[in-house]
């Protein structure tokens, strides 16, 4: 869809110009302005307008147009940093949408050529097939970009083995404010002298530099601390003689502040053929940070830590995770690999790792991927998980990742939670302790003056302490706006100066990302939740879950992170890996609905437009709410939103047919041969465009009978041993109820008595999810008053529909949060396969014919709420070897696929993923889809005949309704 138009005083005088020199797009509207305004820091400042620039010469033009007008430039990657030097009040330049090529890669040099948005998962899986790989892996390795690391010198967990990116630079192309397009790299001494003789630009760069390191070399060779993980500063020992006067790993670590990358050539190093790690459990982190020490002279890939809040957080987030049952006993670990030549020299140096402790630590040593895979997910999401307590308290970068020499880290922790004591501040840390880096998440009040003003007396101390331990501000993410300022803590005077002199020698005019490294504003300035509070009511309709229904801090739950940029793996976020644009990202519609409340960029409240269009293409899959770390529920927000937007005006059409499905289909129901012939005939195009659903959609079928007319209850129990109810939803009573005898059929042959409830059982589901959130509250309440007389303590409410039973379970709660009777049916709801699993042993396949294979879509929603690991079993029990489908979206996403506006953007989240394993799977593999919008997708895409897992149970059973399959 096309963006908000904007007004002719939104438009810049600069817009016009600058579009009309470039073949990529710019913006300048408020939504995008908004969308930009922030990274994953605590900062904020609105742009003039945001450029994507297709290749150099777009660059080259925006830069241009920057230098008449007077404008800053920023370069911007997946804008995952939490320095708060991914944002600017000038032209942000995003490199990831188009400029994300590898031109070039050499496995015998060892080295590769890439413009700066390409993603560095994307280097690495070209890189795989040749025993390569990009040293340096920042645990937003899956959309992090190449461009956004150079800039902050970034590092990651193997930063022990491989080094920090300056390490792995070989040659950088930039541009510089004034054109000026350079080649920098390592200089010899004849090349030095020949390019200061020139007399252009070019010349005079390198006869600055030249003087300036000649200058401060003293200063340089005196003053610039020593720990690895020095990252705060320019790299100016860069340009001493010992490390080849190289002018690109100078500029590593520059935060975008002297030039613009227009791309890179990087040193590539060989991977280990097996891994094995090693966890080291202590009493606490203290004990753990004292061992590390006695870690570096090992051979290890990695030396990473994890506190027991951290796993606390994830125990409460999501108890069955397998990482919690990996780890030894204690309340802090060390997650410790090692690499080998095969598997045995790698568990080898593992194990004698772990022998050398004695009894100084607990110890598990893990050689399966999966197992260590789980471990590390801990790690690489620690600072989304840090930030939401299970408390609920909020937490914030700020003091995000100091690095000190590691034989200090024991020491340097304990005097820095004391300092937190002094301050009243509550921190959870983690991170690299084999490089001395931590991280932590603080519990700052940055809503208030007073709280940031503290908030810098304690950024101030901190960089203090860090100091007197020899340590460097910043260990990966850059200083920025969050540790600019502090730099005189660091570096005495003489530093300061020649960081100065460099900034000036590359970019005079000061265009290229002010305020950063040199002339900072300080600390306290510019923080997003003090210059852009909530100016409009933020209290909702909805509970909204442990925010307690106040969208405020439901939209301050996104630090930023980005885990919704990923490419693949999840379902988050299918409408962004469709579109690639920012404001369709979990993260986007959540600064969206910051900058909504806050009321300045994005006006019109309740009724704005930059964020109804931006929730146009959300799905509401909730892959949202299991995939990102801290839980954002954007399904939730969305219908809160557009329970506002359209209150007291008409609607879209399709919230009428769509949203008001189960009343037409009860209606329907009374004559389904003469509604099938309306709703399938000539009618039928004149019907969709009347209800608002896009042509390339068959309208369903209706049943001849309903479930309910096919079974009614019966009171004979025929020795059942245990009664449960089957819950009618409105997709299996009206459209497949043949899906509701299986279920029956084969509950009964496994001994149970079902019973099917009277009156009218709709969970509200349809009226939700567009936002009628009235008619979603009434039938809800009155589904649960019917549901009373059936549900008996102990008696289960078995769901066949995933969308219904995870909606009864979860969202019922935030949408009546008073009413017992929804509580008592939310307590009772299960999956038919959850009520199946603890059985299985009663009807287990025993089979010495080969195996049969199973795919297994698993719903959104389910993904989001419960998970498949019920399916999986009920499924293996029935002797198919199974293969879970958890990445990826059917795009049909109830009402979603079928509206009118959607259908492209529908079937391109379908391709992303389940449609080529569906068209690559063997014929005879059996494709199962619980999901009434999974199945109608599938059925519409491929030649596939998808079935629910009760179908394929009866059939097993061999009482399935399908007489065929008996």
């Amino acid at each position: 869809m096309s963006s908000t138009a904007p007004t002719a005083a939104d438009i810049p005088e600069f817009a016009a110009p600058l579009r009309s020199a470039l073949s990529g797009q710019a913006r300048f509207d408020p939504g995008t302005r908004a969308l930009y305004a922030t990274d994953a820091s605590n900062y904020r400042q609105v742009p003039a307008g945001v450029v994507f620039p297709h290749h150099d010469s777009d660059v080259a033009a925006t830069l241009a147009t920057a230098r008449e007008y007077g404008l800053s430039i920023t370069s911007r990657g997946a804008g995952t940093s939490i320095a708060g030097n991914a944002m600017g009040p000038g032209l942000v330049l995003d490199f990831s949408r188009h400029m994300n090529r590898i031109e070039h890669l050499d496995p015998h040099r060892r080295l590769a050529r890439v413009q700066p948005g390409v993603v560095l998962d994307t280097l690495r899986h070209a890189a795989q097939p040749h025993g390569l790989t990009f040293g340096p892996d920042p645990s937003t390795h899956s959309r992090c970009t190449l461009g956004g690391m150079i800039g902050n010198n970034s590092c990651g967990t193997h930063s022990v083995a491989w080094g920090k990116t300056i390490d792995n630079v070989h040659e950088l192309d930039v541009l510089l404010a004034d054109g000026t397009r350079l080649t920098l790299g390592a200089t010899p001494p004849d090349t030095l002298d020949t390019l200061c003789a020139r007399g252009d630009r070019t010349g005079r760069l390198y006869s600055e530099l030249r003087r300036l390191a000649e200058h401060y070399e003293p200063n340089l060779r005196a003053d610039m601390p020593t720990p690895r993980r020095r990252v705060s500063g320019y790299n100016l020992d860069q340009l001493l003689p010992d490390n080849d006067f190289n002018l690109a790993r100078a500029l590593v670590g520059s935060e975008g502040t002297c030039a613009t990358i227009l791309s890179a050539t990087v040193e590539l190093v060989e991977t280990p053929a097996a891994r094995a790690m090693v966890v080291l459990g202590f009493d606490n982190t203290y004990d753990a940070a004292d061992e590390v020490p006695h870690l570096l002279d090992r051979n290890t890939l990695a030396i990473e830590g994890i506190s027991g809040e951290l796993v606390d957080v994830v125990g409460d987030r999501n108890p069955n995770s397998p990482a919690l049952s990996l780890l030894p006993a204690g309340r802090s670990w060390l997650l410790v690999e090692t690499g080998g030549t095969d598997q045995d020299a790698a568990r080898h140096t593992a194990e004698t790792i772990a022998n050398s402790f004695g009894d100084r630590a607990t110890t598990a040593v893990h050689t399966a991927p999966d197992r260590m895979a789980a471990l590390w997910k801990i790690r690489e999401e620690g600072s989304g998980y840090a930030t939401r307590m299970a408390d609920g308290s909020e937490r914030w970068s700020g003091w995000e990742d100091a690095a000190v020499p590691p034989h200090r880290l024991g020491t340097y922790l304990r005097e820095f939670d004391a300092l937190l004591d002094h301050f009243g501040y509550h921190g959870v840390s983690y991170g690299h302790y084999g490089d001395g880096c931590i991280h932590v998440r603080i519990d700052f009040d940055l809503k208030s003056r007073a709280g940031a003003t503290e908030y810098r007396n304690f950024l101030e101390s901190a960089a203090e302490l860090t100091a007197t331990h020899g340590g460097s501000l910043s260990g990966e993410h850059g200083d920025g706006r969050a540790r600019s300022a502090l730099l005189s803590r660091m570096y005495p005077q003489p530093i300061l100066h020649a960081f100065e002199e460099f900034k000036t020698a590359f970019d005079p005019e000061g265009l290229h990302n002010p305020g950063i490294l040199t002339r900072p504003s300080p600390v306290d300035s510019d923080l997003r939740l003090l210059v852009a509070p909530p100016r409009i009511p933020s209290r909702t309709t909805l509970a909204l879950g442990s925010d307690n229904g106040d969208l405020a801090p439901a939209t301050r739950r996104c630090v930023g992170m980005g885990k919704c940029l990923n490419p693949s793996g999840g379902v988050m976020c299918p409408s962004y890996r469709a579109t690639r644009d920012e404001k369709h990202s979990t993260r986007g519609r959540a600064h969206l609905l910051f900058e909504m409340l806050a009321g300045e960029t994005v006006r019109g409240g309740w009724r704005s437009e930059e964020v109804h269009e931006a929730l146009d293409l959300c799905l509401s899959c909730k892959g949202c709410k299991t995939d990102c770390p801290v839980g954002v529920d954007m399904a939730s927000y969305k219908a809160e939103f557009l329970h506002h937007y359209h209150h007291n005006r008409p609607r879209p059409a399709a919230h009428y047919s769509m949203g008001f499905l189960p009343l037409w289909l009860r209606l329907s129901a009374h004559a389904p041969r003469l509604a099938n012939r309306i709703t399938q005939g000539r009618a039928a195009p004149l019907l969709k465009r009347l209800g608002g659903i896009t042509p390339e959609r068959q309208l369903p079928r209706i049943a001849p009978r309903t479930l309910r007319q096919q079974h009614r209850e019966s009171n004979s129990h025929d020795g059942e041993s245990e009664t449960l109810v089957l819950f009618p939803d409105t997709f299996t009573n009206y459209l497949e109820p043949a899906i509701g005898e299986d279920a029956i059929a084969g509950l009964r042959h496994l001994g149970y008595h079902v019973e099917l409830p009277t009156g009218s059982m709709c969970c509200g589901l349809t009226w939700h999810s567009t936002g009628q959130l009235g008619i979603a509250r009434r039938t809800l309440r009155r589904t649960a008053r019917n549901l009373r007389p059936n549900l008996r303590p102990g008696t289960p409410l078995v769901g066949l529909e995933p969308s219904c039973t995870e909606f009864l379970r979860n969202d019922a709660l935030e949408l009546c949060p008073d009413d017992e009777d929804v509580r008592t049916v939310a307590e009772a709801t299960t999956t038919f396969a959850e009520q199946l699993a603890p059985s299985r042993h009663q009807w287990r396949r025993e089979t010495t014919e080969t195996a049969g294979e199973a795919l297994l879509q698993v719903h959104c929603h389910q993904y989001a709420e419960s998970g498949a690991d019920a399916d999986r079993a009920v499924l293996e029990a029935t002797g198919l070897r199974t293969r879970v489908l958890d990445s990826g979206c059917c795009g049909l996403a109830g009402n979603f696929g079928f509206e009118r506006g959607h259908y492209d953007v529908s079937m391109a989240c379908a391709e992303d993923s389940l449609l080529p394993e569906i068209r690559a799977a063997r014929a005879d593999t059996a494709i199962l889809a619980d999901g009434f919008s999974c199945r109608t997708q599938l059925r519409h895409a491929t030649e596939a005949q998808p079935v629910h897992l009760a179908t394929l149970l009866a059939r097993t059973l061999g009482v399935a309704t399908d007489e065929h399959a008996r």
